[in-house]
């Protein structure tokens, strides 16, 4: 897996850190302020967030796309714009004070550094969130300060489209001066594992368990899988 590779590639949400359900949440609060009362299953707002945001991968702003559909879904009189801002308002206090590294990632991160591993975050977060996660996140900082760990960060605002679409990654590739064959790339999403295959680097699916109800399709697409970082820092200390 490790073989001939120089740069590790993570993406974000729900590979680094413990954020799907979070974001599920967040946009539960969002639904209700919009004024729906009906039933509300994280599972199925999972679903909804991906195939909007894969349809919509070629807009400016994804975001504010999907927050537009979701106006018009709920019947809200607000507009895109002030929804989107409500969903970061709900956020904050997510992102500052819940949100951690999965179980083991922080450790995973220390072992490629001291193995002298590049690392790169390619994510579809927004450059605020990783801010936060930056400079206020206290559970995120004292593990792993990204800011010391990271060569590269690009996020939603530093690409004009969205996973599976890998422009991402090729501006890790193309920023670091490195060859497709001397990165790998850390997914949990179908997007995320699609987007690698279709720049041609090779991808691990990291398992979250919001991404479930497309497993069968990821550990296919996926050239390695593995169930959480144990078996990646087993594989990594073979080397």
């Amino acid at each position: 897996m490790f073989k001939n590779k120089k740069v590790i590639i993570f993406d974000m949400d729900g590979t680094l850190i413990d954020s799907i359900d979070v974001w599920n949440e967040i946009d539960k609060n969002l639904i209700r302020k919009l004024g729906y009362t009906g039933e509300l299953k994280n599972s199925e707002i999972q679903k909804q967030r991906d195939e909007f945001l894969r349809n919509f991968s070629q807009e400016e702003n994804s975001y504010l796309a999907y927050c537009r559909v979701l106006g018009e879904k709920y019947q809200s009189l607000l507009k895109p714009e002030e929804i989107l801002g409500m969903r970061y308002e709900i956020g904050q206090n997510f992102f500052k004070n819940v949100i951690d590294y999965k179980p083991q990632a922080d450790e995973f991160l220390q072992k490629l550094k001291e193995k002298k591993f590049v690392l790169a975050i390619a994510s579809t977060t927004g450059k605020n969130n990783i801010q936060i996660y930056q400079t206020q996140n206290q559970n995120m900082i004292k593990k792993a300060d990204i800011t010391t760990y990271f060569s590269v960060i690009f996020t939603r605002e530093d690409v004009k489209e969205m996973k599976p679409n890998p422009e991402v990654f090729l501006k890790v590739v193309e920023t670091l001066n490195v060859k497709k064959e001397q990165c790998l790339i850390f997914e949990d999403s179908l997007i995320g594992v699609e987007a690698a295959k279709n720049v041609g680097i090779e991808v691990v699916a990291m398992y979250d368990q919001y991404s479930d109800g497309e497993r069968e399709k990821i550990n296919r697409l996926a050239d390695y899988s593995l169930k959480n970082y144990s078996e990646a820092i087993e594989i990594l200390e073979k080397m």
